[in-house]
């Protein structure tokens, strides 16, 4: 069957001009039912493209000479021990040159090394193209053995020497713990990319100004060396005072995290921080880092330099500087220079700590250590927006299409990079992404995977509904961070919940990457649709209870989720009929645990257990699939009830501003966190005799 939009769908000619740029005219919500994206739609995708659609079969005609006279496409893959299929395509006695990366020249496309290289093709006709081959392992190395973790945000998780917010020393700190007094193999914690400063700055962790530097704000300032040696011991106590003013509040008189008020804090002592000079081992190893991180950091520094002049969007600054590369950019650079090196040296002590982290969690024993996350986009306003505008398509943002859930779609505000230029400068900002990522990360979850293969781009000033898809070249994304992560020694995870196309699953379990399974999702939706077994998960998955996004695993059992919703108004049915359906849904899963006897101390029936030992049952069924990870959402260990996130909110709920808490709403510290019982116990689970595998 096929639904048409409301408006007119696209001529032939525009449809097959749209294919070969990768926009679709159409797509499926579900199994059965195709949409037809709008005209409109795909002229404005177009548009973005840098495509001029005034005179569609021109364009079409145009666009087929040049696909026809190419030799070849700007980026070529080669999975090791395949030779790249576009070279088969090459006419006959075309010559090739290959310069490596490790600077060897190569006539020939076989037994090359990992890494990007230059191809160059001259045909007979004398025609010459050049080419970056992008040499990638097949696959990441399967994992052996079976890992648990623990999943936190980590701005929640307070110690008692945070500064009103989880920093990197307590990331430090659980590493160090979890893996060596718990057995846990990894800890994935949120993105940790530069936030977007204001007042107030947007607390999302999935809405950054950069992706490619993280933010200082996650700093232990007492961990910077120059920290010990500020000359003005006067302002050092005041700032440990006040700094314990903002973690009692929260930690103890019910106040958010307040992150504007931490920074300003932290800023401070790093002004200070900034007079002490380096010494020359230190010196020596900032300047490594200046070089290392050349013109990218300097672009970063410069937007924090000129947003704390102009304001942190760049579309309202004056308009010399809205090109990164302009003579008044250059100018304002130069007058401002003491701050972007102060900037500069933010991301050098930031990069430092979270190194850190990551080796301590491997000397603690963790196979895999601290699991970054990636986010899907970058604020418009932001840094990488700015720094790379060229890369980023104009005038159009992210989202998702309607579905049965959102009639009315969805617009996140970020704006999707052009394939087209990524594809010509050789994915370059997605490998140095990618590099820096992994420089401290065991492990990299991707969230929206799905975005390495198509995006659903919806126009400036139009609703998500007159979107439609972009597609990416996957092979050559998937080539570049199996490349970069088999560089790193590390695993890739992908957030794949939700609506995916066919065949996507399929292919990056190919490449080794893993999935992200959620109990409450997992039902056999091809048959019966009851919970699936947990003999028929995926083994290639992090297999958890819950998510940043979801209600806690307490919420669900207990229905606090659902009144939750009801008391911010977010309900579309009556409240009586959503906690049946709740209710039914959670009832469901307890009979299946009850019928596995995982549901400790009963009988078979479950209505007298807490809800403590239904969450112990519940991850001892994640135990039983054959997941090659298991994750533990922190506040699930002891009973918190609150969501760190709760989606179609701004200022009803106070989305990532809350600390982990236990099941009264108490605060709970990383010390608390190392004390508590419940934790223990839920942990003497996860270490018990099934937690090595699948019986």
């Amino acid at each position: 069957m096929v639904a048409q939009g409301s408006a007119e769908p696209p001529s032939e000619d525009l449809s097959r001009l749209a294919e070969l740029h990768g926009v679709a005219t159409s797509y499926s919500p579900s199994p059965g039912r195709t949409v037809a994206a709008s005209a409109t739609a795909v002229t404005l995708a177009l548009a973005a493209l840098g495509v001029d659609t005034a005179r569609p079969a021109a364009a079409l005609a145009a666009r087929e000479r040049e696909l026809r006279d190419r030799l070849l496409p700007p980026t070529v893959v080669c999975w090791s021990g395949s030779p790249p299929a576009s070279l088969g395509n090459l006419p006959r006695g075309t010559r090739l040159r290959i310069e490596t990366e490790q600077g060897e020249t190569r006539a020939a496309a076989d037994q090359l090394p990992s890494g990007i290289h230059r191809l160059t093709a001259t045909a007979p006709d004398g025609r010459v193209a050049e080419s970056h081959l992008v040499v990638a392992p097949a696959r990441l190395p399967t994992t052996t053995g079976r890992s648990y973790g623990l999943l936190v945000q980590l701005y929640s998780l307070l110690s008692r020497r945070s500064w009103g917010m989880g920093d990197l020393g307590d990331l430090t700190e659980l590493t160090a713990w979890a893996g060596r007094a718990l057995g846990a193999g990894f800890v994935q914690v949120n993105p940790l990319h530069a936030a977007v400063p204001g007042a107030p700055t947007d607390p999302s962790p999935y809405r950054p100004s950069s992706r490619r530097f993280p933010d200082p704000v996650h700093l232990r300032v007492e961990d910077v060396p120059e920290y010990a040696h500020v000359t003005d011991r006067e302002a050092v106590r005041s700032l440990a005072e006040r700094a314990g003013r903002l973690r009692e509040a929260v930690l103890d008189k019910g106040a958010l995290i307040d992150r504007d008020a931490v920074w300003e804090l932290k800023r401070e002592a790093l002004e200070l921080v900034r007079e002490v000079p380096l010494g020359p081992g230190r010196r020596a190893a900032y300047v490594d880092f200046l070089a290392e991180e050349g013109e990218a950091l300097e672009d970063h520094a410069t937007w924090c330099a000129l947003a704390e002049v102009h304001g942190s969007d760049w579309s309202r600054w004056p308009a010399g500087l809205r090109d990164p590369r302009s003579p008044e950019t250059a100018r304002a650079r130069a007058e401002l220079m003491d701050r972007v090196d102060f900037h500069c040296r933010l991301a050098w002590l930031t990069d430092a700590q979270l190194v850190a982290s990551q080796r301590a969690a491997r000397e603690a024993g963790m196979p895999v250590g601290i699991i970054h996350d990636l986010a899907v986009g970058v604020h418009p306003g932001g840094a990488d927006a700015w720094a790379q505008q060229d890369y980023f398509a104009a005038g159009t943002s992210v989202g998702a299409p309607p579905d049965a859930f959102n009639a009315r779609g969805q617009d996140w505000g970020l704006p999707p990079w052009r394939p087209d230029r990524l594809a010509a400068s050789g994915y370059a900002p997605y490998r140095r992404l990618l590099k820096a990522l992994f420089r401290y990360a065991g492990a990299l979850r991707i969230d929206h995977v799905m975005g390495l293969f198509r995006l659903w781009w919806v126009p400036q000033g139009h609703p998500p509904t007159e979107g439609t898809y972009i597609r990416y070249d996957a092979e050559a994304m998937l080539a570049i961070l199996v490349l970069e992560a088999s560089r790193a020694g590390a695993m890739v995870i992908g957030e794949d919940l939700g609506t995916v196309e066919p065949g996507v699953r399929e292919t990056l379990r190919e490449r080794g990457v893993l999935g992200t399974s959620v109990l409450w999702f997992e039902r056999d939706w091809e048959g019966d649709g009851r919970p699936l077994p947990p003999e028929r998960w995926r083994a290639d998955c992090l297999a958890t209870a819950t998510t940043h996004d979801l209600p806690s695993t307490a919420a669900r059992l207990t229905g606090e989720h659902v009144e939750l919703r009801y008391r911010l108004g977010l309900l579309t049915r009556e409240l009586a009929e959503e906690r049946t359906e709740a209710a039914a849904d959670t009832g469901e899963w307890l009979e299946v645990l009850a019928r596995l006897g995982l549901l400790h101390g009963t009988g078979g029936g479950h209505s007298t257990l807490t809800e403590e030992a239904e969450i112990q049952a519940v991850h001892r069924f994640l135990l039983r699939t054959p997941a090659r990870l298991v994750g533990v959402w922190l506040p699930d260990a002891v009973g918190d009830r609150r969501p760190q996130n709760l989606p179609g909110t701004w200022d009803q709920y106070p989305n990532w501003r809350l600390p982990i808490a236990d099941a009264e709403g108490r605060p709970v510290t990383l010390e608390g966190l190392a004390g508590s019982p419940r934790l223990h116990a839920l942990v003497d689970v996860l270490r018990g005799p099934r937690a090595a595998g699948p019986g």
